[in-house]
């Protein structure tokens, strides 16, 4: 399933108790179409947005019955079932149950091929954040997802800094504590560009995986460059100290777009989930936190 949504409504991703969540509407929704099977469909997501966070191309997979699924595209009176595909009917009408104004959409529904797991086979993450400094063109019909800064920013000074934290390192300068949990990332890439029609600055950052904050950390870090409230090299220092600090503010999760989730070919998704599982298996047996990224 292909994903977007605003995420300002939402408690984050993951179903909380009395919380609205993007998965407990959309299960709730999944719910309603497949009562008559009596399922209650789970959705596995490829990576849990935190309250506040949107996104565009979140992935998740949920596992329904062949008969179930062939069952949602017959017609209710006795119609012959819709020439559409089962998957295109299923995301159809979900979307139908959620309502034209809905602040979650599924993009597509497809069939997953075999070894897919949105969770385990991802292979990386890409996010946005987007900054209107003083020298762009503010748009109130981006309010909910740009983040405004009265000052001007250097661009070149940002990138400059975002090149120090690019690759594998260890990033609990960067992450909210989680005892036990790794927090060592391979930051693939890291690079604002101004747009042309607004000046809007946007972050684009892409990785194995993020823990907690740390895309909203690194993006606080080289703002504060891009004021001049830190020289170039000051993230990188901060990197290498491993430690927290106050020296930068981590930013709003309202800037931020989960924009796409990549996944390696067909034949190789089987042997990327084990090896993700095993990974993860490794911190149950240690009785370590689980070392996903929530963003």
């Amino acid at each position: 399933m292909g994903i977007a949504y605003d995420g300002t409504d939402f408690n984050g991703w993951s179903s909380q108790p009395g919380l609205r969540t993007v998965q407990g509407v959309l299960e709730a929704a999944l719910a309603t179409l497949f009562r008559r099977s009596g399922l209650a469909p789970r959705l596995t997501v490829a990576g849990r947005t935190d309250a506040g966070v949107h996104a565009l191309g979140q992935v998740a997979h949920v596992d329904v019955p062949l008969e179930a699924l062939a069952a949602v595209s017959r017609s209710r009176h006795g119609r012959p079932a819709e020439a559409a595909s089962p998957e295109a009917v299923l995301a159809r009408r979900v979307n139908g149950i959620l309502g034209s104004d809905a602040d979650v959409v599924v993009t597509g529904i497809d069939r997953a091929p075999s070894g897919f797991d949105a969770r385990f086979s991802a292979a990386w993450r890409r996010y946005e954040y987007r900054v209107a400094d003083a020298s762009a063109r503010r748009n109130p019909l981006d309010r909910r997802r740009t983040l405004v800064i009265h000052r001007a920013l250097d661009e070149s000074a940002m990138n400059a800094a975002a090149d120090t934290l690019v690759g594998l390192h260890d990033f609990a300068a960067y992450c909210k504590p989680r005892e036990g949990a790794t927090t060592i990332r391979t930051l693939q890439s890291y690079r604002w560009t101004r747009r042309d029609d607004d000046g809007v600055l946007v972050a684009t950052l892409q990785a194995d995986a993020f823990c907690h904050s740390m895309v909203r950390a690194v993006v606080g870090a080289i703002v504060a460059v891009g004021e001049g409230r830190l020289d170039a090299g000051a993230p990188a220092e901060m990197l290498h100290a491993g430690e927290r600090t106050s020296a930068f503010t981590v930013m709003p999760a309202k800037g931020l777009v989960l924009t796409e989730v990549g996944y390696p070919d067909n034949d190789e998704l089987e042997a990327r989930a084990a090896q993700t599982r095993a990974r993860r298996r490794l911190h149950v047996q240690l009785d370590l936190p689980d070392a996903d990224e929530l963003e």
